[in-house]
């Protein structure tokens, strides 16, 4: 096979696709590289199994962490499942494949994508899509037309080409986009609160770089042009028009009917009658295993005209004004929101939209609940999390339980995605925070209802988010120039029509949105026309919801933990933790709390006991800040000697009160007024070159108007050792302790 590359430059770095040299025993195989990051793409595909009704896609993205020079973390050094971010990247390049495979095709198809190279500046993702596109697109698998992936940025007010990772953390939002040189059939959005016609912008903009790289595709399946093979299969035209005939006008009675229950039984019910008058009935007690299997190789024929016939008469009902529930375009199905339904949780909410509901709950952790985040690209912590759920039963089905699917992952990072353009900072609120989604039932949207419902339910826990969140997914139907667009789709629109448009966001803009389409793409106008509609409605949904709760609840709940936070020098950290750990252990024990550290600093301090968690803050200010003269501090004596008392000022950290400074009458032993142990107030008066401090008792009691009781005024005891100065005896120079560890007396 020969080489065969095409390369253009592109937001000021040159793309590279090239095929011939990789992988040869594949369908086909390429490798995209921009800047020095180099992706991989490799497709094959096998025969039909035997009875399969679905296209089985497979697409897989995988990242070795060598690709960055780097190690998998853990004990294994090796790969294992794929993460989250993998996951998302797989599901960001099937979607826009999927729909340009023929009507009918059935053979297995895998698409392997593998990160070769990571340079930390260009991302794999977009070129992991391209990559995607432009194997298949070589092979001899049928495909209707190239696909491309982009991505927008914005910084400044100016719209940025394939942003790099540096620039994608500044940026306003990012925008993916995936089309082909006609339409844009996939659109990912995560902002903070843009407004609608700014998104529109960004997709067209995406778009036109969707057109030059689908360019590049086409002229490399020129240099070595393969002829397609196969094809979909379409059903007969003669059992297709028996199955019309026997059903169709049934069909139609049943559209407008407002439950999903009785539809939903009523098709069947057609559809059983269909297969009782076309296929003879067999007795499997007596039959041969041939004649059981012809048998339901034609049931299996006629379901599938079935199901074409349904959607036929679904999308011709809707274009002529109908929807399966008998809404009308614009409405809303009926909306309830409930908050505060489960007891003893930090924050829960129930958001119910006709026959979708979600239960969202809300947990409040502290640092160390973060969720540790391991890639090509840096470590980090993550602070915010949304795990959807989707169990069987919310669709009146029996499966195996089994971890979360692909689905499952993508629709919680979509509604996660909606939500963190409205979280406070670190510094207004340091929880860590998880919201759970769990999807009760679902006609359609569910992943909008964990939006709203996740919103409510973190307003619920106290999280001080900056504006209420709403949720909306637009669908449409089209034939030709003929389209309608349905606001709030639900599970028939979603199955039978051409688009999922998911726009979540605020009063003041976009947050979030996903794209699915089934046909080839959209233009650009009902995309633009698409996000107003769904604004419209998003407005109508955050009345209700403002009606259940306006804004966050003023406290967090009494059964999650108190969380502060203390800003301390970096250079003060080895004090607070001490010798192995021994000051901040015994800190814990003491105050009941526990404790984290960031290296910039930041101690938070939680504890499900309020009052436990502020003292452990104020021990903890008081070890770690420069002592301020002038200041009072609550002291605690711990060293008696005949010209003063050392009193500790905080922990590790003591001053001297001489015997002068204790009191503003005369003292002749320094245990006339206070003894080991004893709790005082001291006042800083002087700290000195070599941190010495100086601390007076006298002076804090008169500023805080505290007077001594009155003692007998005896005749001055004779000293040994001279007057109450010591005499003849050495003196501290300064007369004063110093922050240097525990005293040794």
């Amino acid at each position: 096979m020969q080489l065969h590359s095409v390369s253009k430059e592109i937001a000021g770095r040159t793309m590279t696709i090239s095929t011939g040299t990789l992988a040869k025993l594949a369908d086909g195989s390429v490798t995209v590289q921009y800047g020095d990051t180099v992706v991989f793409g490799a497709v094959v595909r096998a025969k039909p199994r035997e009875g399969i009704d679905f296209f089985p896609l497979q697409v897989d993205y995988r990242e070795r962490r060598a690709a960055a020079g780097k190690f998998p973390g853990g004990f294994l050094k090796r790969e294992g499942r794929p993460t989250t971010r993998e996951v998302l990247i797989s599901r960001l390049i099937d979607r826009p494949l999927r729909p340009l495979f023929p009507a009918g095709f059935m053979d297995e198809v895998q698409i392997q994508l593998n990160t070769l190279v990571y340079d930390g500046e260009n991302d794999t993702d977009m070129l992991a899509g391209i990559a995607a596109s432009a194997a298949v697109s070589i092979s001899d698998i049928p495909f209707i037309t190239p696909t491309a992936h982009a991505k927008v940025g914005q910084i400044d007010g100016k719209f940025i080409l394939f942003p790099t990772i540096e620039e994608t953390e500044r940026s306003d939002f990012e925008v993916v986009v995936a089309g082909t040189k006609n339409f844009v059939n996939m659109i990912e959005v995560g902002a903070y609160e843009v407004p609608e016609d700014t998104i529109a912008d960004a997709i067209k903009f995406a778009h036109d770089a969707v057109v030059v790289i689908c360019g590049m595709i086409e002229e490399l399946m020129a240099k070595d042009p393969v002829e397609k093979k196969g094809g979909g299969k379409p059903i007969d035209p003669a059992l297709l028009k028996k199955v019309k005939d026997l059903t169709a006008e049934k069909l139609r009675t049943v559209k407008g009917q407002p439950s999903k229950h009785d539809r939903k039984e009523f098709i069947a019910k057609v559809r059983d009658e269909a297969v009782a008058n076309l296929v003879p009935a067999v007795d499997e007690n007596t039959a041969s295993y041939p004649a059981i299997m012809a048998q339901r190789a034609e049931i299996g024929k006629i379901r599938a005209a079935f199901y074409q016939v349904e959607e036929e008469v679904t999308r011709e009902s809707i274009l002529n004004g109908v929807r399966p529930d008998g809404r009308s375009f614009e409405d809303i199905r009926p909306i309830t929101c409930d908050v505060s339904v489960l007891p003893r949780l930090h924050g829960s909410a129930v958001f119910s939209r006709g026959e979708t509901q979600a239960m969202c709950t809300v947990t409040l952790g502290t640092s160390s609940d973060e969720q540790m985040v391991d890639g090509l690209q840096d470590e980090y912590n993550q602070k915010f999390m949304l795990h959807y759920y989707f169990p069987s039963f919310s669709v009146g089905e029996v499966r195996p339980i089994r971890g979360p699917g692909r689905r499952e992952i993508g629709h919680g990072a979509l509604a996660e995605r909606s939500l963190l353009a409205v979280l406070p900072s670190v510094g207004e609120f340091p929880y860590t925070v998880r919201v759970i989604s769990d999807i009760l039932e679902s006609n359609g949207s569910s992943s909008m209802a964990s939006s709203c419902g996740g919103c409510l339910a973190l307003m619920d826990a106290g999280v001080p988010i900056k504006a209420m969140v709403a949720g909306i997914s637009v669908g449409l139907v089209k034939e030709g120039d003929n389209y309608k667009l349905l606001t709030d789709i639900m599970g028939e629109e979603d199955h039978f029509g051409d688009m999922d448009f998911k726009v979540c966001g605020t009063r003041d803009g976009v947050t979030a949105i996903q794209l699915d389409i089934k046909i080839e793409g959209i233009p650009h106008p009902i995309i633009r026309e698409t996000l107003h509609r769904a604004r419209d409605a998003r407005f109508k949904i955050l009345d209700i919801m403002a009606a259940t709760l306006p804004e966050s609840r003023k406290k967090i709940s009494d059964y999650a933990p108190r969380l502060l936070t203390v800003k301390i020098d970096p250079e003060k950290i080895g004090k607070l933790i001490g010798p192995g750990g021994k000051n901040i252990k015994a800190l814990q024990a003491d105050t009941n709390c526990n404790i984290d550290i960031e290296d910039d600093g930041t101690v938070f301090i939680s504890s499900s006991d309020s009052a436990g968690a502020e003292r452990c803050k104020a021990i903890v200010e008081a070890m770690t800040q420069s002592v301020q003269i002038g200041k009072i501090y609550d002291g605690r004596v711990v060293s008696i000697k005949d010209f003063g008392a050392f009193v500790e000022i905080a922990p590790e950290t003591d001053g001297l009160c001489h015997v002068s400074e204790l009191s503003d009458q005369y003292v002749g032993r320094v245990t006339d007024v206070v003894n080991v142990g004893d709790e005082i107030k001291v006042k800083v008066l002087l700290v000195d070159d070599q941190g010495r401090i100086k601390l007076s008792r006298k002076a804090a009691n008169e500023e805080l108007g505290i007077k001594d009781p009155e003692r007998p005024q005896g005749e001055r005891p004779p000293r040994e050792d001279g007057d109450r100065d010591g005499g003849d005896r050495p003196r501290r120079s300064g007369g004063g302790g110093r922050d240097r560890g525990p005293r040794r007396d």
